[in-house]
C-alpha cells in the first residue's frame, strides 16, 4: 500500500491509512502474489534472501493478510537453516481524504504523525485515526511515519505483528453477514462446470460481507452499494439487489423495502418517491434520476418477493408504501402516456418506461391480491404505454430496428444502442410462473434479442453498456463500453425467458470466463474490450469489488439456468430451465422457496428436477 491512487483503509467515507510499506533487514520483499482470498481479506505474498550465499532460492516468507475491519497481520517465515534476527520497519501514513476528494483525484498530502501509545496517530480539522500494533514496536518514528521491530526466528519457525487502523473512538466493526440472523441462506451449487459452485459461493459470500444493519431498526437488514466507494445504502442498487438474491429468501428484501419505505416522502408533489442521487447515463444523455427507478422498482420488488415466500404479514405492512408508489407512478405520468424525467426539459428514456410498465403490472397484481383498489388503472395506462411504446420508441433501420434509448424533448428518437435496452426483456414475474407482458411485440423482441447477441453489443466478456460501433463508445466507459455485470445479468435472465438461449448463453458464458480471471469476485463492472483468444478481462480501475449488484448478478444467472417461477401463495413452483444446459448438469441446494430450502437439478439434457421443497408445494406446469 503505497498511497498512489486509490490504495488506502477506508471507513465512513474517509481513507484512514494510505501507506503501509515494508521493508525487512532494509530491503522491501520481492512481490510473488496477491489475491482477494475472501470478500473481506486480501493477501500479499513476498520473498526474501537473507543471505547471498544461499543461492536463488528465498529463504524468508512475508505474508500480508489485511482485512475490511481495518486490521492488517504480517508474519514472516523462516526456511533457514540457521536462526535469523531480522529488523523489520513499517512506513505508515495517510491524509485522511474523504472519498470525493480521492475519487476526483483532489486529495492532499500525507499529514504529519504523532507516536500514539504503541503505534502512530494522524490528526486534521476533519477528523482523526490511529494505528497500534502487537507487539508494541521498539522504535516509534514520528517524523518518518515509522515503526520497527527486531524479529527472532528459530529455523522453521514464524513471527507475526498485527497492526490495527482506525478513527479515534471507533468500536471494532462486526460483520453483519456472520451472523446466525443473516437473511441470505447459505446455498450451494455443483455441476458438470467447476465454476459454477465457485461463482455461487463467493456472490453469496460478497453479499453477507456487504450487509448492514439499519442503524434506528437493527433487525433490518439492507446491501451496502459496493466497496470501497459506495459503502452506504444506494435506493435503487439496494432494491436491484435484493430482487436479484430473492432465490436466497425474501428476508433481504423485506429489510430493504423497510428501510426504505422509512425514507418515503409522504408530502408535497413528490410525495410517494422514494429518494435517490443522480447518477451518469452515459454519453448521449443527461444524469438519471435514481429515485424514481428506486419508487418504481419498490412495488415490483414487493410484488415478486410475495411470490418468492414474503409472509402475508410482512406483505400488508409494506403495502401502503408500494400504494404511495404507485400513487406517485399515476400522478407523475399524469395524463401521458409516458413517465417523463423529473427534470424540465428532460428527456422520455426507455429505461425509465420499462420500470414504470413493470412496475403498473406487478403492482396491480399486488393490489389484487390484497383486496386493494386502484389495478384497473394502473393495467389500463400500461396497455397505453404499451401501445405507443412500440410505435415511438422503435427506430427502423436495414437491420430490422432497434429501441431507441430515449426519446429528445422534441419528440426525436435518440437511436444508440446500449445495455439499458436489456430493461425492455425484465418483464417480472406474476402468478402461476407468468412472465408479465413487455412493452415490445415479439417481432421487436426478436430483433433486440439478435443485436444483444451480436459482436457489437457482446465482447466475450459480458454485455457492453454502449454498442462497440455507437459515437462516444469507450471500452472503460461507466455507460459508454464497460460491462457491467448487472445489465448482462438481467439480459441473460431476460434472453432466456424470451426463448433466445443462444444469445443468453454466450453471454453468460462470457461473464462466467470474466469472473474465473477474477477470482469469482466479479467487479461492479470491467472494461469492454473484445474478448480474443488467450486475452483476460481489463479490470476497470474506479469499480466496486465486491459490489452488491454484480454478487447478486451471479446468483441470478445461475438459477435462470433452472428456471425457478414460484408461486407461494398458490402453492406453486414453475420450471422453464434453460433447455440447451449450457453449462451442462447443474445442482442447486439451499434456495428458498416459500420460507423452505429448495432444491432444483438441471441434466444435460436441460430437464429440471426438484430434489427439495416446502410441504405441499406444487409443481406447476
Amino acid at each position: 500500500m503505497t498511497g498512489r491512487g486509490l490504495e488506502g483503509f477506508y471507513r465512513a467515507g474517509r481513507r484512514v491509512l494510505s501507506r503501509c510499506e515494508i521493508r525487512v533487514a532494509g530491503r522491501e520483499p520481492l512481490a510473488v502474489q496477491a489475491r482477494m482470498a475472501t470478500a473481506d481479506c486480501a493477501r500479499f505474498v513476498g520473498t526474501l534472501r537473507t543471505s547471498p550465499q544461499a543461492g536463488p532460492d528465498p529463504d524468508v516468507l512475508v505474508e500480508r493478510n489485511r482485512y475490511a475491519d481495518g486490521t492488517e497481520r504480517i508474519t514472516l517465515h523462516s526456511a533457514a537453516p540457521r536462526p535469523l534476527r531480522l529488523p523489520v520497519e513499517v512506513s505508515l501514513g495517510t491524509d485522511l481524504a474523504d472519498l470525493g476528494a480521492i475519487a476526483s483525484g483532489s486529495a492532499g498530502p500525507e499529514l504529519p504523525a504523532s507516536v500514539h501509545d504503541s503505534g502512530l496517530r494522524w490528526s486534521c480539522a476533519t477528523g482523526n485515526a490511529s494505528v497500534t500494533a502487537a507487539p508494541p514496536p521498539s522504535d516509534a518514528l514520528a517524523s518518518a511515519g515509522l515503526l520497527r521491530w527486531e524479529l527472532d526466528l528459530p529455523p522453521g519457525g514464524s513471527r507475526s505483528v498485527e497492526l490495527r487502523v482506525r478513527p479515534d473512538g471507533a468500536g471494532p466493526l462486526r460483520a453483519v453477514g456472520r451472523a446466525a440472523t443473516s437473511p441470505l441462506a447459505a446455498a450451494r451449487a455443483e455441476g458438470d462446470d467447476p465454476r459454477v459452485p465457485a461463482l455461487l459461493r463467493t456472490s453469496i459470500e460478497d453479499l453477507q460481507a456487504l450487509l448492514l444493519r439499519d442503524a434506528a431498526n437493527p433487525a433490518d437488514t439492507h446491501l451496502a452499494a459496493g466497496a470501497p466507494w459506495r459503502c452506504g445504502l444506494a435506493p435503487a442498487d439496494a432494491l436491484v439487489a435484493a430482487r436479484m438474491a430473492l432465490p436466497l429468501g425474501t428476508g433481504l428484501a423485506a429489510g430493504t423495502l423497510r428501510i426504505l419505505a422509512r425514507t418515503q416522502i409522504t408530502g408535497g408533489p413528490q410525495s410517494g418517491m422514494i429518494p435517490g442521487p443522480r447518477r451518469d447515463a452515459g454519453p448521449h444523455l443527461p444524469p438519471h434520476c435514481t429515485g424514481t427507478e428506486a419508487t418504481l422498482l419498490f412495488p415490483a420488488l414487493l410484488g415478486e418477493a410475495r411470490r418468492w415466500g414474503l409472509s402475508e404479514q410482512e406483505t400488508e405492512e409494506l403495502l401502503p408504501a408500494a400504494e404511495r408508489c404507485l400513487t406517485w407512478l399515476r400522478t407523475t405520468a399524469g395524463d401521458d402516456t409516458y413517465l417523463r424525467d423529473p427534470q424540465r426539459g428532460g428527456p422520455v428514456r426507455c429505461e425509465t418506461q420499462a420500470h414504470a410498465h413493470r412496475a403498473a403490472l406487478l403492482g396491480a397484481d399486488l393490489l389484487d391480491a390484497c383486496g386493494r383498489t386502484g389495478a384497473t388503472a394502473l393495467r389500463q395506462w400500461a396497455q397505453e404505454l404499451r401501445t405507443a411504446f412500440r410505435k415511438d420508441f422503435w427506430v427502423d433501420d436495414l437491420g430490422g430496428g432497434r429501441p431507441a434509448v430515449a426519446r429528445a424533448p422534441d419528440g426525436r428518437p435518440v437511436p444508440h444502442l446500449g445495455a439499458a435496452a436489456v430493461h425492455l426483456l425484465d418483464t417480472g414475474l406474476l402468478g402461476g410462473g407468468a412472465s408479465a407482458p413487455g412493452l415490445l411485440d415479439k417481432v421487436q423482441t426478436e430483433h433486440l434479442a439478435r443485436l444483444l447477441g451480436s459482436p457489437v453489443m457482446d465482447s466475450g466478456w459480458g454485455l457492453r453498456g454502449l454498442g462497440a460501433k455507437e459515437a462516444g463508445y469507450n471500452p472503460f466507459g461507466h455507460r459508454a463500453g464497460a460491462v457491467r455485470v448487472q445489465e448482462t445479468a438481467l439480459a441473460v435472465a431476460g434472453l432466456a425467458a424470451a426463448g433466445y438461449e443462444k444469445e443468453a448463453s454466450s453471454l453468460l458464458r462470457g461473464v462466467l470466463t470474466a469472473a474465473e480471471a477474477f477470482g469469482h469476485r466479479l467487479p461492479e463492472m470491467y472494461a469492454g474490450e473484445e474478448r480474443t483468444e488467450g486475452s483476460a478481462p481489463l479490470p476497470h480501475p474506479a469499480a466496486c469489488r465486491p459490489a452488491a449488484t454484480s454478487a447478486a448478478a451471479g446468483v441470478l444467472m445461475l438459477t435462470t439456468l433452472a428456471g425457478i417461477r414460484p408461486d407461494a401463495p398458490a402453492g406453486t413452483v414453475t420450471l422453464r430451465p434453460v433447455r440447451s444446459a449450457p453449462l451442462g448438469e447443474i445442482g442447486l441446494m439451499g434456495l428458498r422457496v416459500a420460507g423452505a430450502p429448495f432444491s432444483v437439478r438441471v441434466s444435460r439434457l436441460g430437464l429440471a428436477m426438484v430434489e427439495e421443497a416446502a410441504d405441499g408445494l406444487q409443481l406447476g406446469v
